[in-house]
């Protein structure tokens, strides 16, 4: 849920864990094309682990899909991609939760390190994902 800054893990369609995040520059709205700081809206999958990520780890966001795509070609522009639900700036481990305090990733979804490798030792690779205005 964007609007609540809340990524909200389920297992077994029951709700084990809140987590709270920091979205794109420009969070209100969905992705639209490669550098809008948009975070996109929409069902995904996670497709891929990077343990040596520049932030911390991260976990892959199947986007773009064929509707991303789309509208990216309806504009003009390169729809872009490299959206991951990660930790923070590898230079800059210390901001734990102050990351919070504004939204600052390029479209990206930002957790704390101990958090993203809660997520990355629990979540796999193809588990279905849903982001929300």
């Amino acid at each position: 849920m964007k609007s609540e800054r809340r990524l909200m893990a389920y297992s077994g369609g029951k709700l084990v864990k809140t987590y709270r995040i920091s979205l794109g520059k420009k969070p209100v709205g969905d992705k639209q094309f490669e550098g809008d700081n948009k975070t996109p809206e929409g069902l995904y999958t996670i497709n891929d682990k990077n343990p040596h990520s520049g932030y911390h780890r991260n976990l892959g966001v199947s986007y773009p899909n064929a509707s991303d795509r789309r509208e990216a070609a309806r504009l003009g522009k390169s729809v872009g991609g490299s959206i991951k639900i990660h930790g923070l700036p590898n230079k800059a481990p210390f901001l734990g939760k102050l990351h919070l305090l504004y939204d600052w990733t390029a479209g990206c979804m930002a957790v704390t390190n101990e958090e993203i490798e809660e997520l990355y030792n629990s979540v796999a690779i193809g588990t279905p994902i849903e982001i929300k205005p």
